[in-house]
């Protein structure tokens, strides 16, 4: 399953055969797909209004040279694509884009939640320039990892790699969270220097009786245990980072308070200087400490079947585990399918058993998605319920009409 999910990888091009493979759809038919076009906004907007339906999907808007330039999503399709051609737009980020674009193409998905997935997969995998640039007050985000063997440190990323200790995000604003890393990596005593810097732990035995010399100040002054100059075992470096996994996990809000009283005690003593960086690296860090709330919160208490009916038929079960969407299936339908779903099933009754909960799944990327549907629309968890339930709820005249209709 998870070489599938590596089509998540991004990539920019033309697309001239659909969006390409869809990771959250289980089942074997495509999901609908229409693209029109026309040198000219009114000949554009007719072929919409024509052929768009009401429901629920993601769109495409491909430029002169056929490029993917922008990608979004709703749950009525003709409706969203009409209103970019509102001479109300025009001066908008919507009336910009439908002056760029030339074609048209949508692909109609089951449910709301469905096209929401799918708009973040294409963004991803895509990287459409009116998704990431040229937009006001809007930056590329960026994952908190923790990581980078043998020496782990916090470090930002366009994309969660893989191997790390901890990664949460989505994060937006990329100054405030390069300020909020740096801040972090001094706190916890961790290094922030190149990974071609050789380390040597104090256990380290060495030929020679050898003075070595740290790569920067930050050991001298104290922010750094100094790994690259045996200033510390790695027993002692370990320990930091299992107190900044901590941090990452919500269980953690000592770097606040302890920024919040530098920048008490520095004004105190009219040391401003050192109390505006004090300030600014704890504004930084209390808007991170505060989505790594909502996000920790998902995790601990996101783990369950959510079973989403499709307007056509076409009802999905997503295995939610850990807040992150893990895995999709068909939703059985009729006595012969449950029976074919049953394998998948008890193999996500174990997974969703056996998971800690933490910071480092595999679809990193779906937690942030998750954690804001299930906020904004609280209903839909009645529609969600554990594994082991799977048979008595598959049977339940709710689910089965849902499925159904």
């Amino acid at each position: 399953m998870d070489a599938l999910w590596q089509e998540d990888a991004p990539r920019e091009g033309n697309i001239h055969d659909g969006f390409g493979f869809d990771p959250y759809h289980p089942y074997t038919n495509a999901r609908p797909l229409t693209r029109v076009g026309g040198p000219r906004l009114p000949q554009l907007r007719s072929e919409v209004r024509e052929c768009c339906p009401k429901v629920p999907g993601v769109y495409g808007m491909f430029d002169r040279r056929g490029r993917l330039i922008y990608v979004g999503k709703s749950k009525a399709l003709r409706s969203r694509l009409l209103s970019y051609f509102s001479e109300a737009n025009a001066e908008e980020k919507a009336g910009k884009i439908i002056q760029s674009t030339r074609a048209i193409q949508w692909e109609t998905q089951p449910s709301e939640f469905a096209a929401l997935l799918r708009e973040q997969h294409l963004i991803r995998r895509w990287v459409p320039r009116w998704n990431v640039q040229e937009i006001p007050k809007r930056q590329r985000p960026v994952y908190l990892c923790l990581g980078r063997a043998p020496a782990v440190y916090f470090f930002l990323a366009r994309v969660p790699p893989q191997g790390t200790v901890a990664c949460e995000g989505p994060f937006h604003g990329a100054k405030r969270m390069t300020r909020a890393v740096d801040a972090l990596n001094k706190f916890f005593r961790l290094r922030d220097c190149s990974s071609q810097q050789t380390f040597r732990f104090a256990e380290q035995l060495s030929l020679f009786q050898l003075e070595h010399r740290p790569g920067c100040l930050r050991h001298e002054i104290g922010t750094c245990l100094g790994p690259c100059a045996a200033g510390c075992s790695r027993a002692d470096y370990d320990r930091q980072v299992m107190a900044a996994k901590s941090f990452l996990e919500g269980f953690n809000d000592e770097p606040l308070a302890t920024l919040q009283e530098t920048m008490e005690r520095a004004a105190a003593r009219h040391q401003f200087e050192l109390a505006g960086r004090a300030r600014d690296d704890l504004r930084a860090l209390q808007y991170l400490h505060r989505k790594l709330l909502f996000l920790a919160d998902a995790r601990r208490n996101y783990t369950f079947v959510y079973a989403v009916p499709g307007f056509d038929g076409f009802a999905v079960w997503y295995l939610i585990r850990n807040g992150e969407v893990a895995d999709v299936l068909q939703a059985p339908k009729c006595p012969r399918s449950y029976a074919e779903a049953r394998p998948e099933l008890q193999r996500w009754k174990r997974e969703s058993a056996s998971g800690s909960g933490g910071s480092n799944g595999l679809r990193a990327h779906t937690l942030s998605l998750v954690a804001k549907w299930f906020n904004k629309y609280r209903d839909q968890l009645a529609w969600t319920f554990p594994p082991e339930e799977a048979g008595r709820r598959y049977r339940s005249r709710k689910l089965r009409y849902a499925t159904a209709s």
